[in-house]
């Protein structure tokens, strides 16, 4: 009997993490393999939680207590070479739930690396910056596939979620503003997200684009002093979206720097994600959170 209770104790937890996982369809590339397992560590690097090598799509479900319909697909950040997990993602989910909206945080596939591709990137970016376009090349695709996959199983598993199958977001920071901005330019009728929230958006490994004659409502979130020079490309994915008489709004801050996530600066830039909801309301993609 003490053995069950054990057994119990051990595999009840397990399938409810399970039951919060859910595996995306995707397409095999025959250009890119795998050679080193997913894993998922803290990284002193960049003092956050952090995954590395994703070659499985997923989605991690974050279901709010008292949902209001709304859902929004969040994907870190991370330059394709990892995911910033937890300040642009997990935590991110936390603080949506508490105001109604489920959240989704996609881990799309990632460029194939050794063990710490954190350091990779890092080493990389130092010594032949060159190298990471090269290797980043071929996975964006991959990556944006997945993105558009995570909005098609959220729109046809709505009901059953009791989700507002019209106001599915897509959220993503950096590289995953990247594949947000990828999902944005490549959507079908099926995979359009009703709107969107590029933050501190990699746009120069989007490339050119054209803005979509449906281009869904758009929230630009990015510091001026961003290191990596994401402000100005920000700032003209915005007046784009304005020149083209389409919905949006831009937040940018003096001062912020990149990959701020939800980490604590003591900055303006701490309270970007009350601005999101803010914008959210306003322009009913959700409704405010019951007490």
């Amino acid at each position: 009997m003490k053995l069950f209770i054990l057994l119990t104790s051990i595999f009840i937890p397990m399938n409810v993490i399970a039951q919060k996982t859910v595996d995306l369809p995707y397409e095999k590339s025959a250009d890119v393999t795998w050679s080193t397992s997913e894993r998922e560590y803290y990284s002193d690097i960049w003092k956050n939680e952090v995954i590395t090598n994703v070659s499985v799509p997923r989605l991690e479900v974050f279901e709010a207590d008292t949902p209001n319909g709304t859902s929004v697909i969040v994907a870190p950040g991370g330059g394709l070479y990892g995911l910033s997990i937890e300040s642009e993602g997990r935590a991110v989910a936390k603080w949506l739930n508490k105001k109604g909206i489920t959240a989704f945080v996609l881990k799309y596939r990632l460029v194939p690396t050794g063990i710490d591709g954190i350091k990779e990137i890092t080493d990389e970016g130092a010594t032949n910056p060159t190298k990471i376009g090269e290797r980043v090349t071929p996975v964006l695709p991959l990556s944006i596939a997945d993105g558009l996959s995570a909005v098609s199983y959220v729109r046809a598993n709505a009901d059953v979620m009791k989700l507002d199958p019209n106001k599915i977001g897509f959220m993503g920071f950096s590289a995953g503003g990247a594949v947000t901005m990828g999902v944005t330019f490549n959507y079908t009728e099926a995979t359009r997200p009703n709107f969107i929230v590029p933050v501190y958006p990699w746009m120069t490994v989007v490339g050119e684009y054209t803005v979509p004659k449906d281009a869904p409502p758009m929230l630009v979130i990015c510091a001026s002093d961003d290191p990596l020079e994401l402000a100005k490309p920000s700032a003209d994915l915005y007046s784009a979206w304005l020149t083209n008489r389409k919905n949006t709004g831009m937040h940018m801050y003096a001062k912020g720097g990149h990959g701020f996530g939800m980490k604590a600066q003591n900055l303006p830039s701490d309270n970007w994600i009350s601005r999101f909801y803010e914008w959210a309301l306003t322009e009913g993609f959700t409704a405010t959170a019951k007490k």
